[in-house]
């Protein structure tokens, strides 16, 4: 672990009502319940219904794949149009987990209504010469095939001048994808993408392999005589893609990804899919666990792209019913992630050895390049050292590649015909949105394409310096301090309490991932026993340089140890003497025993739990909380409910402040903050403008006064963003006139027009960046960790005349 050790905190202990006490004992019988109920209830679970649809998919009511609106009518009329005409269709995927079972999940899925490899065919492209996304080769393929229509998947909404040139060989295009939407509508037949969803609603996070079986599904119930297999069938394939890809596993991606991993545990007995069963012996994995696949399944597929560039078996795998074919392919696809192990655990060496040369203490954003690093291993490598030092990672390959001919972007081509470039992964940390930060530098870039919390991107070797200083520096402007890394733990629990009870409890909470993390457990003075590692052999038997250590740990609840792994460390690493560990509990299917995965552990000397159950200062998260559940809360202390979403530390520490003035004033106990503001206003900028404006003709209408308390609540604006606006109404036409507290606009008797005026189109440029940066604030502090306000409201109370800005 590196010099700024992680800080750790404790969640605060819940105090769950006795219904969901006498809930979790029903589907638990022989535990008392307790854990779940409290992590239940920190996760704001909190009313029998919600819990209900939690614990039980039948009691979930999926979303229709119609709720696209016009997009999906579309889709469904031009694959019809196809199919009655005999036209040749092609499925454009992606090559990691997410895009490869996205592909085929359109496979199996289209298949019902196509001829495979006749009337429907799929193309992957290569990670290490294509890399993401449509491109002007792969398209040129297909118009030599005679290919008149592409359906992407995981891929495709930001590809404008690809589809635009598909469109120019008479080739239409159906977008199903889920990353960063166009600032325009691409000219597509129709674009199915969940980000133009409403906020909240319980599609918005599906990924691509999701979206994907959406479509299928909209086929499914517009042609249901024509399908011969049952949609069902495709749910092992989504849980796959939607676990392996990281996204929320909230609403209906939970429904998706629980009813796909109940199909997944069949495979071993029922094998209908070999491929996948082969992947499951593989890996010594049943298949009832998301860790199964985020640990086994997932990775397997990931490394054959990330090591031959070319995934396109892997869908053959996936779906093929040749089981002497499906063995061969999945002992290719286990060979790949051994040495994509190797390579990982090599760069990730090398990475921390240049960290330690380093003053991270000016370091926002960590940018690192070697000519000799595997860039298929990078975007591995970048999340873990993003996760251990907190700071978005970038790392770059310059392996002697180099930018000309017709897949050149339009910056490479404005900067030489030929370019030696760097490649790579970045993976972002504490919500910060990666993806406009590197596409801010769009102009020092060569290409660039992902989501906020991953991206890829390659650029000329000459501009990766101007490019680490403007991205460190818009992150300093954006975020006043990314503080030491933050480690939470959910409960504290002894060595004891480890075994089957804990968790069948912990597994009520399954699928996990983002949104609802796998519970983290501490285990606080505690010691290990019988700690040992091994280098783990390739399928030829080669040493690598991936190992895992094995031990007991001990603590003085019990007289015995219990068994334990932890991933690509050795037994020298394991500390001396009494310790605090941080593990998540686990079943090993293979050696038919519980056992934890240790995550970090400390020296008792040197440990910085925070335990934040214990601190007179609690921050609750009810961003995600109706009304009615904030109201009924069964917390014994005074709640000081924050309403309003901040833009700045600055603002919160007002409440911290607050609190702390009302605990001195009522020398009592100091009131817990509650974060209850909802989600951020989804408007564009431009589109609060016009907003602004429209207010503006009304008021100057009626004659009627206004505060400034009124404007900023209706646009949801800060009151210097709207002092922008104000002034920019005064160049437009507007007189705003201040009397006391209220405001007067009034319009001139010439008639509101878009002014030409350079001026005047600057002040309203000005002020549409003020909004979007404001927006951006928005979205960081509704989506920040609980931990991180929990660490800066606590640094506080340490040392309140302290700014900490």
């Amino acid at each position: 672990m590196p010099e700024q050790t992680q800080q750790w905190q404790v969640q605060p202990p819940a105090q769950p009502p006795a219904w969901l006490l006498q809930e979790i004992r029903r589907h638990v019988p022989e535990s008392a319940g307790h854990y779940a109920a409290q992590l239940l209830w920190q996760r704001g679970i909190r009313d029998p219904k919600q819990l209900a649809g939690f614990l039980n998919p039948q009691a979930f009511q999926p979303a229709s794949p119609f709720e696209f609106g016009q997009e999906m009518h579309s889709a469904v009329e031009r694959l019809q149009q196809a199919r009655n005409n005999g036209e040749k269709v092609t499925i454009w995927g992606d090559f990691d987990a997410d895009g490869v079972t996205s592909t085929a999940v359109l496979w199996d899925g289209l298949g019902q209504f196509f001829t495979q490899n006749d009337r429907l065919t799929y193309y992957i492209p290569n990670r290490l010469t294509e890399s993401h996304g449509l491109n002007i080769q792969g398209i040129n393929t297909l118009a030599e095939s005679r290919t008149q229509l592409i359906v992407t998947c995981d891929t495709g909404s930001t590809n404008l001048a690809e589809i635009e040139y598909a469109n120019q060989l008479g080739i239409d295009v159906i977008v199903t994808d889920h990353h960063t939407l166009p600032a325009d509508r691409p000219p597509v037949v129709a674009i199915i993408n969940p980000r133009y969803l409403p906020v909240g609603h319980q599609m918005e996070h599906l990924s691509g392999v999701a979206v994907a079986y959406k479509l299928v599904e909209a086929l499914y119930l517009t042609l249901p005589a024509v399908p011969q297999q049952p949609l069902e069938n495709l749910l092992d394939l989504v849980a796959i893609g939607l676990i392996a890809d990281l996204v929320q596993l909230s609403g209906e991606c939970r429904y998706l990804a629980k009813q796909g991993i109940q199909r997944l545990q069949k495979q071993l007995t029922e094998r209908t899919r070999p491929g996948v069963a082969k992947l499951l012996e593989l890996c010594k994995r049943s298949g009832d666990r998301p860790t199964d696949i985020s640990f086994g399944i997932g990775p397997r597929i990931n490394a054959v792209s990330r090591i031959h560039g070319d995934a396109s078996f892997c869908v053959e795998l996936l779906t093929s019913q040749n089981q002497q074919r499906c063995e061969h392919l999945a002992m290719e696809t286990e060979l790949a992630n051994t040495r994509r192990q190797s390579l990982q655990k090599e760069v990730t060496q090398q990475v921390k050895l240049r960290l330690e040369q380093m003053d991270l203490s000016t370091t926002s954003v960590i940018v690192l390049v070697d000519e000799q690093w595997a860039a298929g291993v990078l975007g591995l490598v970048a999340g873990q050292v993003a996760q251990e030092y907190g700071r978005p990672t970038v790392l770059l390959s310059s392996v002697g590649m180099e930018a000309e001919g017709e897949e050149e972007s339009a910056n490479s081509r404005n900067l030489g015909s030929a370019l030696h470039l760097a490649r790579g992964s970045a993976r972002s940390v504490n919500q910060i949105d990666l993806y406009q930060l590197v596409k801010a530098q769009a102009h020092l870039l060569h290409r660039f394409g992902g989501h906020p919390f991953a991206a890829g991107l390659s650029l000329p070797v000459g501009n990766i310096p101007l490019f680490i200083e403007a991205i460190n520096r818009q992150l300093r402007e954006q975020i006043a301090t990314l503080g030491v890394p933050v480690l939470q733990a959910d409960l504290v629990v002894s060595v004891a309490d480890l075994g089957q009870p804990l968790f069948r409890e912990l597994k009520l909470l399954e699928p996990c991932g983002m949104g609802n993390p796998a519970p983290k457990l501490l285990i606080q003075n505690c010691w290990f026993e019988k700690t040992w590692h091994r280098n783990n052999q390739d399928l030829k038997g080669r040493k690598v340089q991936y190992i895992k250590t094995e031990f007991e740990i001990w603590d003085n609840s019990t007289n015995v140890g219990f068994p334990g792994l932890w991933w690509g460390h050795y037994k020298e690493e394991v500390p001396q003497g009494r310790c605090n560990a941080i593990v998540e509990l686990d079943y090993n299917t293979y050696k038919n025993r519980y056992e934890v995965r240790l995550l970090a552990v400390q020296s008792c000397e040197a440990s910085t739990i925070q335990d934040t159950g214990g601190m007179s200062l609690q921050i609750l998260d009810w961003r995600d909380a109706s009304i009615s559940q904030i109201t009924s809360s069964e917390y014994k202390t005074e709640v000081l409910p924050i309403s309003q979403c901040p833009t700045s530390w600055d603002e919160l520490q007002v409440w911290f402040r607050q609190a702390m003035y009302r605990q001195q004033s009522n020398q009592g106990e100091l009131p817990a903050l509650a974060l209850a503001y909802p989600p951020p206003q989804t408007l564009s900028p431009l589109q609060i403008w016009q907003q602004l404006v429209g207010v503006a003709k009304y008021l100057s209408r009626t004659d009627l006064l206004v505060s400034r308390r009124q404007l900023c609540e209706k646009l949801s604006l800060s009151d210097y963003t709207l002092h922008l606006g104000l002034e920019t109404l005064a160049k437009v036409n507007f007189e705003v006139i201040y009397l006391a507290q209220n405001l007067r606009i009034s319009q001139h008797t010439q008639a509101f027009a878009a002014v030409a005026d350079a001026k005047v189109s600057g002040a309203i440029e000005q002020f549409l960046a003020a909004v979007q940066e404001e927006q951006f604030r928005r979205q960081y502090f509704y989506e920040v960790p609980v931990s991180t306000v929990q660490a800066i409201a606590n640094s506080i109370a340490d040392d309140p005349l302290d700014s900490h800005t």
